[in-house]
């Protein structure tokens, strides 16, 4: 006779006894049960800070929350963000003026520099430690970001990440409408507008790697005496808002044969009025729409109809182009990766050569970006604008509360609850204090006691 090794199914739970001598079976674990130990025992997702757009508006709807840390997905790196770069696009997303922005909540920036840190499945040309810059479309305002390889771009050697966002979108764009838009050779002259700015700058500097070249750039009046001292290489600085047509017809008198426009409105009408035969114009912005804090319909629909309609006859009888550029677009919608990559690589070559070099304004913290975008707005930064994530804020000034008459507040009225539990402490320190003076009285009639005995016996 052999023994079974079977078990019967009653047994396979183990009976506990109980005090009164009788068993029980524990119960069954269920799949609610598991999957809640499970939650406990699972560790919560890291968090990293980040620049977060809460609702398209003013400043107030950007704030600096605490988001899940990415994990990178087949072709992508992460990227420890070491430096942000501020466009004048980032200022249009937070109106939400742009072509079909994301849904509220999202992470800001389309440009970042940093280590890569973990690298997904598929990417063969980026190791974890790489030095790079990123242009991904948003997200790019944290501590860490996500970005699909094909838009991570490696530094070379001696670029710092200040550096990298400093020059690579402004650069980038610069580069690619002089030299793949407007033909720009020896011996001709261009006019830029907002000559002060990232993408001004880098055209002056680029456009000055070409013999003979005479460069105009229009800028606010104030920024004048501060870009003649900064070498800005621009031959003549043309004030923002005055009739610098007239200005430009002095020194040219049939024109320029280049003008780029970032603003759009009637600034287009005056570039192409500039232009001699065979000139090219060309739009890569339209800053014109944001003149107020949030977005302002009515400035869009006026910079729109400010514009003359230009037919293609009319080009054709001038011998005059029109052109645009949307570096976005040729990124994320147009799929010409390789191309932007190509003039990426051109504008490193010639950092490195030393033929160009960026202009950083300023360097501020991720809290104080409301304070950086207010400056851009203002058209106050010459040169670029950058975030680090490691910078502490700037400490808030603390000034008292003034009323309307602007005199400081008067202490608010006790609250009937502050008042009651004022009073209850007051009546527990009475019961010690009179304990205090019946022991003060004890004592003085001791001391009188004593001398009238003494007197007493002074008598005698």
């Amino acid at each position: 006779m052999t023994e079974s090794t079977d078990t019967p199914a009653a047994a396979a739970a183990e009976k506990t006894p109980t005090e009164n001598g009788t068993t029980e079976t524990p119960p069954e674990e269920t799949p609610e049960k598991a999957t809640e130990e499970k939650e406990k025992e699972t560790p919560p997702p890291k968090e990293m800070r980040a620049v977060v757009l809460t609702g398209f508006g003013g400043l107030k709807t950007v704030k600096i929350l605490k988001k899940p840390e990415p994990t990178p997905a087949e072709g992508e790196v992460v990227i420890r963000v070491k430096a942000c770069g501020l466009n004048f696009q980032d200022l249009i997303v937070r109106q939400g003026a742009i072509d079909s922005p994301p849904k509220t909540p999202f992470i800001l920036g389309f440009e970042c520099a940093g280590e890569v840190e973990q690298v997904g499945e598929g990417v063969t040309n980026f190791k974890v430690g790489d030095q790079v810059v990123a242009l991904p479309e948003y997200r790019a305002w944290a501590e860490l970001v996500a970005v699909p390889a094909q838009y991570v771009y490696a530094l070379p050697s001696g670029m710092s990440a200040l550096d990298a966002v400093a020059i690579t979108t402004n650069y980038v764009v610069a580069y690619l409408l002089l030299f793949e838009m407007a033909n720009l050779t020896p011996g001709k002259s261009l006019l830029v507008h907002s000559a002060g700015g990232g993408v001004g700058q880098a055209v002056a500097q680029l456009a000055k790697t070409v013999d003979d070249v005479t460069v105009f750039g229009v800028c606010s009046k104030s920024k004048h005496e501060a870009l003649k001292a900064n070498n800005n290489n621009i031959d003549h600085l043309l004030e923002r808002g005055s009739d610098y047509t007239s200005e430009v017809r002095k020194i040219c008198p049939d024109g320029v044969d280049i003008v780029l426009d970032c603003l759009c409105g009637e600034e287009c009408n005056r570039g192409y009025s500039l232009l001699k035969s065979m000139g090219r114009y060309i739009l890569y912005g339209s800053s014109n729409i944001v003149t107020g804090e949030t977005k302002s319909f009515f400035s869009a629909a006026r910079a729109w109809w400010q514009v003359d309609k230009v037919s293609p006859i009319k080009l054709f009888d001038e011998n005059k182009s029109l052109a645009g550029l949307n570096l976005r677009h040729l990124l994320f919608q147009h799929g010409r990766a390789d191309y932007v990559r190509r003039a990426v690589d051109r504008v490193f070559t010639l950092w490195g050569e030393g033929k160009v070099k960026p202009l950083v304004d300023s360097t501020w913290a991720l809290e104080d970006v409301g304070e950086a975008m207010q400056k851009m707005h203002d058209r106050k930064n010459i040169g670029k604008l950058v975030l680090d994530p490691s910078l502490e804020p700037k400490p808030k000034p603390a000034t008292p509360a003034k009323g309307k008459s602007g005199k400081e507040k008067k202490p608010a009225k006790e609250s009937s609850e502050d008042k009651k539990e004022k009073e209850t402490k007051e009546e527990e320190k009475k019961p010690a204090e009179n304990g205090e003076k019946n022991g003060e009285e004890a004592l003085t009639n001791g001391n009188s006691d004593e001398e009238s005995k003494d007197k007493e016996k002074e008598s005698s």
